[in-house]
């Protein structure tokens, strides 16, 4: 099943740390199996809620291959830039397509 990985960007601190995450985050992707589903920072239409300064969604093969891309030493060399710089809520989500929009039946 699908993962997720989700960021919310409320606002930016410090643009310098910013740069320095997106020149070091690529190398997390390395030998991975990831895919930028979507990135805005221009087009974003608040459904509920306050509207984010900017939004990033990844694409994994499972919670657990997310995961580890999460946990892997080259992506805590960039993660640390990015809380740095901005101010952020990241999660991971297992997706359930098979059942979107119904109960799921046992």
């Amino acid at each position: 099943m699908p993962a997720y990985f989700v960021a919310i960007r409320s606002r930016i601190k410090d643009p310098a740390e910013l740069k320095l995450y997106a020149e070091k985050s690529p190398a997390s992707a390395n030998g991975r199996n990831l895919k930028r589903l979507a990135t805005a920072t221009n087009r974003i239409r608040s459904t509920a809620g306050a509207i984010p300064d900017g939004a990033s969604i990844l694409e994994f093969p499972s919670f657990e291959e997310a995961q580890a891309w999460y946990d892997s030493p080259e992506y805590q060399e960039a993660v640390q830039h990015l809380f740095k710089g901005a101010d952020y809520q990241t999660f991971i989500i297992e997706g359930d397509t098979e059942y979107f929009g119904e109960a799921k039946k046992e």
